[in-house]
């Protein structure tokens, strides 16, 4: 009964990053879909989060929290460091000056946590997604902390956000969802899960697919109406995201190469829903249209990318042997 399409999620994960490319382009021509896909966005969310508890091994897991400085250092540098240097720039660029759309675009770009598909595609990528779990969920537990002070250095005290109230969402949608996942491990087994990994890959795909249509809301009108701006606006996500991802390479090298890669993969793939979300779920215009085409780089990077964590990935295990 479920053969046919657990060979077709199969097949779907066997093409992870391809798939996850292809499917925000598809995203972006199918506009009439996001008004029937949006109202589940929240649930598209949990289930994401519910397979990458899933799908990680648990003892990877609690090896990485027994030793949190790197988890710790990254989280910092991703909420705090981050968003505060590209304030700097920003204003010493004078860019501060072309109005609160521009601000509010670069706060929800910079000052949100990784996205909660992280781990989904540094898996698609074949490496480490308990490292990218476990910043996932350190940098949620930190972001109703450091996001309103983010909030306040770049909008001078607008920003509607209650750090309780995301305190509360974040912790019931991590809690909630390792528990599902926890309950699905005990029925299934580890070694059912193991054997179905390439399937769980592709059911990410569509998840993640799904999320797409309704955050391409409004890009191809963008596109029809003002081509080059939206070019030009989408090649600066792409711009912000690879500076992100090659400047904490760079810095964190030191802890090896591909933990470095996976830490650059999180800090470049912000979930800005999430912020969106915070702010009640509206926004101007050109911050929308920031946030829709900010989810290209996230979808397209691990096709792009994965030769080069391939490479580094077996760089490492050579000078482990």
């Amino acid at each position: 009964m479920f053969a046919g399409p657990l060979r077709l999620l199969g097949w779907i994960g066997q093409r992870g990053t391809a798939a996850v490319a292809v499917s925000v382009l598809i995203g972006v021509f199918l506009p009439f879909l996001s008004a029937l896909v949006r109202p589940f966005l929240s649930e598209a969310v949990f289930v994401l989060l519910v397979l990458a508890f899933l799908r990680v091994d648990s003892a990877a897991l609690i090896t990485r929290f027994k030793k949190p400085v790197l988890l710790i250092a990254a989280s910092m540098w991703m909420l705090l460091v981050v968003p505060a240097f590209a304030l700097m720039v920003f204003k010493f660029l004078q860019l501060d000056s072309l109005g609160p759309e521009v601000m509010l675009a670069l706060f929800i770009a910079t000052a949100a946590p990784s996205v909660m598909s992280a781990p989904a595609f540094v898996y698609l990528m074949g490496l480490d997604g308990a490292l990218s779990l476990s910043i996932l969920v350190v940098s949620m537990v930190l972001t109703p902390l450091t996001a309103p002070l983010i909030g306040t250095l770049m909008l001078d005290g607008a920003l509607p956000l209650d750090s309780i109230t995301l305190g509360v969402q974040l912790f019931s949608l991590l809690a909630g969802s390792y528990l599902v996942a926890l309950l699905l491990r005990k029925v299934s087994g580890k070694a059912r899960i193991e054997r179905y990994r390439t399937e769980i890959d592709g059911l990410n795909v569509v998840i993640l697919f799904l999320f797409a249509l309704a955050a391409m809301d409004g890009v191809a009108d963008s596109f029809l109406a003002r081509p080059l701006f939206t070019a030009g606006l989408a090649a600066l996500t792409f711009a912000l995201a690879l500076t992100q991802i090659g400047v904490s390479l760079a810095l964190f090298s030191a802890a090896g190469r591909p933990d470095a890669f996976v830490i650059g993969h999180a800090t470049g793939a912000r979930n800005m829903g999430l912020m969106v979300a915070a702010l009640g779920g509206t926004l101007p215009e050109l911050t929308w249209l920031w946030f829709a085409l900010g989810q290209l780089p996230i979808y397209m990077l691990p096709l792009l990318l994965k030769p080069f964590a391939l490479r580094f990935s077996h760089g490492a295990n050579r000078l482990r042997t």
